[in-house]
């Protein structure tokens, strides 16, 4: 009968152990990069998070999520800050929120922000102010030309809108305020260059405006350090009978 003795066993098995031990620690690493991605996406989507309500989106435990939330934090991805509570405030310490930091955006397709920015400098310098309005109007175009191609299958011109520019990458969505409705956009393509041309958040305003028939107000944006872009539609104003003589 043969003898298999501990150094043989190590010698026989020890390298298939090795394997096996490397592909475990692999797959484990490329679970955590996936669910990290899929934290960084739902911040993206739906805006600065806390763990609960992340480990509910993700069906995590919260234990779970905050670990995956320290090393997002460490890498500089995400930063943290205490929850807002409007209203009376319960016992004990405001839940963290996270959210995306600039390192963090710029995994989100911004690769040619740079390139971007001296275009429209050199396009200001060649034709002025007029030049650079009339170009970063042309940024809206594609939001424009599915708003048309969609409009017929909403509701309301709003929601039309917020799925358009969902289309085209800036990721919207809609909540109702007693003034009005705001539309949320939790993704900004062209975030950096914003910041150096705050014209286009401007004329991106004003695009819309025209394009719902009624005025739209920002009232915060990713280029200037908010969480989301956030614009504000009023519900219309509801007008009463009027005399010939100017009198109600």
């Amino acid at each position: 009968m043969n003898v298999v003795t501990g150094l043989d066993s190590a010698q026989k098995y020890g390298k298939n152990c090795v394997v096996k031990n490397s592909q475990d620690t692999k797959t484990r690493v490329d679970t955590d990069a996936s669910t990290r991605a899929q934290v960084l996406g739902t911040i993206l989507r739906n805006g600065p998070q806390t763990a609960t309500e992340l480990a509910e989106r993700l069906s995590l435990t919260p234990a779970a999520v905050r670990r995956h939330l320290n090393v997002l934090i460490e890498n500089g991805r995400l930063e943290s800050s205490p929850q807002r509570v409007y209203g009376q405030r319960g016992r004990g310490r405001p839940a963290s929120v996270f959210s995306l930091t600039d390192l963090g955006r710029s995994e989100f397709n911004q690769a040619y922000d740079k390139l971007a920015i001296s275009a429209l400098k050199y396009v200001r310098k060649l034709g002025g102010d007029k030049a650079l309005e009339d170009f970063a109007a042309q940024l809206t175009d594609e939001v424009v030309e599915r708003y048309g191609e969609i409009k017929d299958d909403y509701s309301t011109p709003v929601a039309a809108l917020a799925a358009a520019m969902s289309d085209e990458g800036f990721l919207a969505s809609l909540y109702t305020r007693e003034s009005g409705v705001q539309i949320c956009q939790y993704h900004c393509p062209v975030e950096h260059v914003a910041r150096e041309f705050p014209e286009i958040c401007e004329i991106e305003s004003r695009v819309f405006s025209k394009l719902l028939g009624t005025h739209v107000t920002r009232i915060a944006s990713i280029a200037h350090g908010d969480g989301v872009c956030n614009l504000h539609v009023p519900k219309p104003v509801k007008r009463t009978g009027v005399n010939k003589k100017g009198k109600q």
